[in-house]
């Protein structure tokens, strides 16, 4: 554990990083913040804090730097819970209040207002498909050979499928099988739909069997929604790591299985190598669960670099993360 002079040392090169994003100098600590040393002392003790790994001289002669495990022993044990301030609390009460439509839409949307709260990435997912009930259930005739099942989940997603048949099937018939998954699949999940009984209708049970295994080929993922990925290129100095952070955002299974792993580790902060994923070894990630009675449903989190400003992500995450929770309680 780290002296109290040390500590706050620490805590000062920190946060200067964080707002300036320049090497800091012993001198700037001594003469900027309250630690009641001389500049020369400030130097060894950032001297001892580097071969203990907490900081790193990026050059001879420059400031020092954060290490990943400088930034975890700020965010661990040095940092205060952040608080949103008042504008961003009502901008986030107006954005839920006004919020209606599909739960895609939602959170397609919701993805956009963290990266304008943060200047970051934004990564928000939802419920998977296979924790909702079936609410609604209709097939819609396309052509004479073609039909669309489309089903409206409990969570307010909406699943929809494409129905091919080897004869024409009339809207009479299409009709009568709605009535029929409407009685047989209301109140299940799409990964227990289970034997459908018999309608009497042969060519009705032929549609209706081909909906419902349509509906349980349905992804089982949780939906994700990635925004503010153009504001990562002003993070970054480095072009390549740029267009790295870039490609990886853009792989959905990689952002899902990266959010799962962080929570599935009690962890609501991953700094850099710490979550293993090497093209974003420059980043961090700030996540907190959507929880709807007592129930994890999917998940708001911020990628950014790893001189984030900690306190500020953890708050927006909170807040936003409580209210979709509550919005999608709601249905």
């Amino acid at each position: 554990m780290l002296d109290d002079r040390k500590t706050a040392i620490l805590r000062a090169v920190v946060q200067e990083y964080i707002g300036s994003g320049q090497p800091v100098g012993s001198t700037h600590i001594a003469s900027a913040h309250d630690i009641n040393v001389s500049s020369a002392t400030v130097r060894n003790e950032m001297a001892v804090l580097e071969q203990e790994g907490f900081l790193i001289q990026p050059h001879t002669s420059a400031g020092r730097i954060p290490t990943d495990k400088g930034y975890r022993f700020f965010v661990d044990h040095l940092s205060q819970p952040g608080r949103l301030d008042d504008v961003k609390v009502t901008q986030v009460r107006q954005f839920f209040d006004g919020a209606h439509g599909r739960m895609e839409e939602l959170l397609a949307r919701t993805s956009h207002l963290v990266a304008g709260l943060t200047n970051y990435a934004s990564v928000v997912m939802g419920p998977k498909v296979e924790q909702a009930d079936i609410r609604s259930v209709q097939v819609v005739g396309l052509s004479a050979r073609q039909a669309m099942v489309v089903a409206v989940m409990s969570n307010g997603s909406v699943e929809s499928q494409h129905l091919e048949f080897d004869a024409e099937v009339s809207e009479t018939r299409l009709g009568a099988a709605t009535v029929h998954l409407q009685r047989a699949l209301v109140g299940r999940t799409l990964v227990d739909l289970g034997d459908l009984t018999s309608s009497g209708d042969a060519g009705v049970d032929a549609v209706c069997a081909k909906a419902a295994a349509a509906l349980g080929g349905a992804s089982a993922d949780n939906p994700v929604f990635v925004g503010g990925a153009s504001s990562m290129a002003s993070a970054f100095d480095a072009v390549d790591v740029v267009r790295q952070v870039l490609q990886t955002l853009e792989q959905q299974y990689l952002v899902v299985s990266l959010v799962r792993d962080i929570l599935n580790r009690g962890l609501s902060v991953a700094i850099g190598a710490e979550h293993g994923i090497e093209p974003l070894a420059n980043c961090s990630v700030v996540v907190a669960p959507v929880v709807v009675d007592g129930q994890q449903m999917g998940t708001v989190g911020v990628l950014g670099p790893t001189r984030m400003d900690y306190p500020q992500a953890l708050a927006t995450v909170e807040v936003v993360s409580d209210r979709l929770g509550r919005r999608l309680g709601e249905g």
